[in-house]
């Protein structure tokens, strides 16, 4: 197949749980001569203080065509609603630039939505993959409008493709593929190092060797104000428990800076030789530490989909995931000090629970990228469920009144 006929693929990255779960897609993209990569970094794959994970793409050997700085400073409401004003406005100009056929976009952050705006308006088929998923925060709302300009979509479980069906979608664009996260995970080396996460970070020394918490809390961007709390709480727990653990920094998102402060707070004035601070790892080490640890305590969505992968135990914290599917793994509870100390106890004595695919088999990057090759493309979309069953969507009989 010639250069020119091949289909030029923009895969847009804006966070570093993005590339986790889109790395093995990427290079199944680059396994197909029918296809050409394109790779954007945004967001804060490029921002120094979440330690930069664009380095990390390169180094597995992906060229980056574009950078794009959008990140306004505050991780307040506002600067999260401005981010994407200037989102599209630089999305725009390296989708021109590049000329993609196609822009692949993971999951529900404002970042992505952004890239979603930008390509519907420019007529770029857009595939989107984790979409129909539900959940807590402005997420949810992100997910299902890039779902709304997305012409293709890869759910990660059967109940998200049947409500991306029931939300208007084609079935003949959805296609069943789970999460592409569960193809590392599948022919992971599971050893864990003690230089994986002690040559970097801050705090305690780790043993690898002998039970350790992993802790990952995000803001809920809908509970604006309420993270500090939630956030004590969370410390409280663990300062109860003692055990060693492993604390990823949050993301950008509004209310972050209130997080952060909570966790300086405690390692500055309290006695906290249980906890060591990262502030990002590859996709490889962070599923080797998320395989290993005895407990994972927070909110991220790789609580729930990457660690059923493993069996690890989850405490799921708060609000932020609501609503999203979970196996036997995950205990919720809310963001209260006693809730969550006493979930971290139960989940300790339970130990590991059977493996899981309910977010993949670990063969999906392979069913995306056939799809990237074989589907016919199409720009304009179509409300496809009202357009079917137009007998549900009758206004009703005229009673008179």
């Amino acid at each position: 197949m010639s250069i020119s006929s091949r289909r030029k693929v923009c895969v847009v990255l804006v966070d570093r749980a993005n590339y986790g779960r889109l790395k093995p897609v990427m290079f199944a993209i680059g396994e197909r001569p029918e296809l050409d990569l394109q790779v954007v970094c945004a967001g804060t794959m490029l921002l120094e203080r979440f330690d930069q994970p664009v380095k990390v793409v390169r180094n597995d050997g992906f060229q980056v065509h574009g950078e794009i700085y959008l990140e306004l400073e505050g991780s307040v409401p506002t600067t999260m609603a401005k981010s994407v004003g200037f989102g599209i406005v630089e999305f725009s100009s390296e989708f021109q630039r590049l000329k993609p056929d196609i822009v692949l976009l993971i999951g529900d952050r404002y970042e992505a939505l952004a890239a979603a705006i930008a390509a519907a308006y420019m007529n770029i088929p857009i595939f989107h993959v984790q979409g129909g998923e539900v959940s807590g925060s402005i997420d949810e709302s992100a997910r299902h409008a890039i779902t709304k300009f997305a012409q293709f979509h890869f759910p990660s479980t059967a109940r998200s493709a049947e409500y991306l069906a029931r939300m208007g979608e084609r079935r003949d664009t959805i296609v069943g593929a789970g999460c592409p996260s569960s193809d590392i995970a599948r022919t992971l080396d599971r050893k864990l190092t003690h230089d994986m996460i002690n040559l970097r970070g801050a705090g305690h020394v780790i043993d690898v060797e002998k039970p350790f918490l992993l802790t990952l809390f995000h803001p809920t961007t809908t509970e604006y104000g309420g993270e500090e709390a939630q956030a004590r709480a969370l410390m409280e727990a663990l300062a109860k428990i003692a055990m060693p653990t492993l604390l990823l920094w949050p993301n950008i998102d509004a209310g972050s800076d209130h997080i952060n402060k909570v966790i300086r707070v405690v390692r500055t004035q309290s006695s906290t030789p249980w906890l060591r601070t990262l502030t990002n790892l590859s996709p490889e080490t962070y599923l080797k530490v998320l395989a290993n640890t005895v407990c994972a305590v927070g909110n991220s969505s790789s609580f729930v989909r990457d660690a059923s992968y493993f069996g690890s135990p989850v405490v799921l914290v708060g609000n932020r995931q609501n609503g999203r599917e979970t196996d036997r793994h995950v205990t919720r509870v809310h963001a209260r000090s006693e809730n969550i100390h006493a979930a971290i106890r139960g989940q300790l004595e339970h130990g590991r629970y059977p493996p899981s695919t309910l977010y993949g088999d670990g063969h999906v990057s392979e069913r995306i990228a056939e799809s990237l090759v074989k589907i016919p493309l199409y720009v304009q979309k179509r409300l496809s469920y009202a357009l079917e069953n137009p007998h549900e969507f009758a206004p009703p009989a005229d009673s008179g009144g």
